[in-house]
Order: structure tokens, then C-alpha cells, then sequence
């Protein structure tokens, strides 16, 4: 990104997606089995937890002053990858283990 407002509020835009993502995602384990929803939980909260660090991330860019920010967007650019890499990972887990979701079956 080429400001750091720009850069911020891209990292918004994506805290935003993960936030509605994680939601559809606890939908599905309050409605998983027994046995599933275990796993699911464990998923959730390592999610919970990168996304907490990528909102402290944030939240450091939005307070940091205008020269410090490009020293900081490389601590913020892992947080959102790993934050990235963890919702595709369980995004792939929670597909892996649910039956097919077809309307009007």
C-alpha cells in the first residue's frame, strides 16, 4: 500500500471479512455432532487467537505516527498472513468434515 491509511484501512476491510467468516464458521459448530464440535471449537480458538494478534497489529499501525508505520507493517504483514493461513486451514477442515449443504434436500 502505498500510505498508511490506505494500508490500514486494507487491513480493516480484511479484519471485517475474517470477522463475518469466523462467525458463519462458530454457526457451524454450534450445529456440528458431538464428537465434531470438539474439533471445531479447537479450530475456532486458534483462529480466536490470530485474530486477536492481527487486531493488536491494527490497532499499533492506526496509533503509530507517520514515519514509524513502514517499520511496523512488516510485524502487521505476519500477523495477517498467519491469520490468512489459519482461516483457509480451517475453512478447509469445517468443509472437510460437514455433509453436503444443499438446500431443499
Amino acid at each position: 500500500m502505498s500510505t498508511r491509511n490506505d494500508y490500514v484501512e486494507q487491513l480493516k476491510q480484511n479484519l471485517d471479512k475474517w470477522n463475518a467468516d469466523l462467525g458463519k464458521l462458530e454457526e457451524k459448530a454450534k450445529v456440528a455432532q458431538t464428537d465434531m464440535r470438539i474439533d471445531y471449537e479447537m479450530q475456532l480458538e486458534a483462529l480466536r487467537k490470530h485474530r486477536e494478534a492481527a487486531t493488536a497489529k491494527l490497532r499499533e499501525l492506526q496509533a503509530s505516527g507517520e514515519e514509524a508505520w513502514t517499520e511496523l507493517t512488516a510485524g502487521a504483514d505476519a500477523a495477517w498472513d498467519a491469520m490468512r493461513d489459519a482461516f483457509g486451514k480451517a475453512a478447509a477442515h469445517f468443509q472437510k468434515d460437514a455433509p453436503d449443504d444443499k438446500e431443499g434436500a
